[in-house]
């Protein structure tokens, strides 16, 4: 999937970015079917996955086809779009904006 986005979206968190990861493997989904791909065997159940993806929603980090009775979420944004806003927010935060520091750390 290729998604462009103009604007950056706000940061996933960890499970956000789980989730995420899964709609870029398998492309829109619904709940149930993230749910049922989630890595780890499930850990999460049904329902803390719908709410995350309700969250996700709110924020922009997903959009929601609810013209089917099972809504059926896609990401806003690509997986590398997203990489690379947490690698520059990263290298901001923590390596004073200089992406050599984080390569010398790697």
């Amino acid at each position: 999937m290729n998604v462009q986005n103009d604007h950056p979206v706000p940061k996933p968190t960890p499970a956000e970015l789980v989730i995420l990861g899964v709609l870029w493997n398998h492309g829109p989904a619904t709940v149930r079917a993230v749910h049922n791909a989630m890595p780890g065997g499930n850990v999460s159940g049904y329902t803390t996955i719908l709410k995350l993806l309700q969250i996700m929603h709110r924020k922009g980090l997903v959009v929601r086809d609810d013209s089917r009775r099972a809504h059926v979420y896609r990401p806003v944004s690509s997986r590398v779009s997203v990489q690379t806003q947490l690698t520059s927010d990263l290298v901001q935060r923590a390596f004073d904006g200089s992406p050599s520091k984080l390569v010398v750390q790697a």
